[in-house]
């Protein structure tokens, strides 16, 4: 059963589209992130040209963002001052990433830069999770306290200047990492399209000292407004945006994500975060593969202004 994707110029098995959805938004509740950084590699893994994926990938991380959002809001665990930083800093970020895509797409270094970044994001994020939860997982089997950081507890980003006190987090910090972290997640949701929750939240936690009860959800709010401003963007100016392999993503995530909380309640927070990162690296070894591997067809001709 196959449908055309007119943004896309292509037919795809509306069956596969719906299963790589599902998949996606599964693990998304399961591990509590936007499912960008999969999505868009999955994509890519079935021809979606790249600057399709990255955009239209986008879709997939709002829808699975929203409800995650709006669940912390009304529970009290969404620091908005602290959210809104982020966010006015996220929307800059995103605005120079957009135009960092278009003038790659321009010299037609758009599908390298897409694939050599995931391939380097993908395997650093993942052997440093994979690394941290390996570690947790023995401290627990040695009945042993995980030396986590606490909130009161200072380093060198606490010195910098421009402090403002964040009362929903209780913390005392400059605006300068905030927005720095926030401007750089901007540009990577537009140039690659992902939601940067899995480097936000650990960042928040480790680097800023975020207590982690608001961390999640703060980063969610972030997360739903500046994608979905990139999406919208990507979608009048680069035409990258194909609303019909959009709509199949969304409601088959939305359905998928579902269950995958469901599940995740069911293991261990260490568990999650070694499987999580035995997932990155799959992701990433395989776009690695796809580097180095000579294609099937050397030469091809490509209609319709997609590289």
């Amino acid at each position: 059963m196959t449908i055309y994707l007119p943004i896309a110029e292509m037919s795809v098995n509306i069956l596969v589209i719906l299963g790589m959805g599902a998949a996606v938004g599964f693990l998304s509740g399961m591990f509590g992130v936007g499912g960008g950084f999969l999505i868009t590699p999955l994509l890519i893994f079935y021809n979606v040209p790249p600057a399709i994926a990255v955009a239209t990938g986008a879709c997939l991380v709002v829808a699975s963002s929203v409800s995650g959002a709006i669940s912390h809001f009304r529970r009290g665990t969404l620091d908005l001052k602290l959210g809104t930083l982020l966010l006015v800093s996220g929307l800059a970020g995103s605005t120079a990433g957009i135009g960092v895509f278009a003038l790659l797409r321009s010299l037609g270094l758009l599908d390298l830069f897409i694939s050599l970044a995931y391939v380097l994001l993908l395997g650093t994020v993942g052997s440093l999770m994979l690394i941290e939860s390996l570690r947790a997982i023995r401290r627990v089997a040695k009945n042993k306290a995980a030396s986590l950081n606490k909130p009161g507890q200072h380093n060198w980003v606490h010195r910098l200047p421009f402090k403002v006190r964040f009362k929903k987090s209780k913390i005392y910090l400059s605006v300068l990492p905030i927005v720095t972290i926030g401007f750089l997640l901007g540009v990577l949701t537009s140039v690659m399209g992902i939601g940067g929750g899995f480097i936000m939240v650990p960042a928040m936690i480790y680097f800023l000292r975020v207590p982690t009860g608001v961390v999640i959800g703060t980063s969610l709010f972030q997360i739903v407004f500046v994608t979905a401003y990139t999406t919208m963007i990507q979608a009048t100016l680069n035409h990258t945006v194909d609303i019909i392999l959009a709509l199949q993503l969304m409601i088959a995530g939305v359905i998928g994500a579902q269950y995958g909380v469901r599940v995740g309640q069911r293991l261990r927070a260490e568990q999650l975060r070694a499987l999580l990162a035995l997932l990155v690296l799959a992701v990433g070894l395989r776009l690695a593969i796809d580097l180095v591997l000579t294609p099937k067809d050397i030469y091809s001709i490509v209609t319709g202004g997609h590289a």
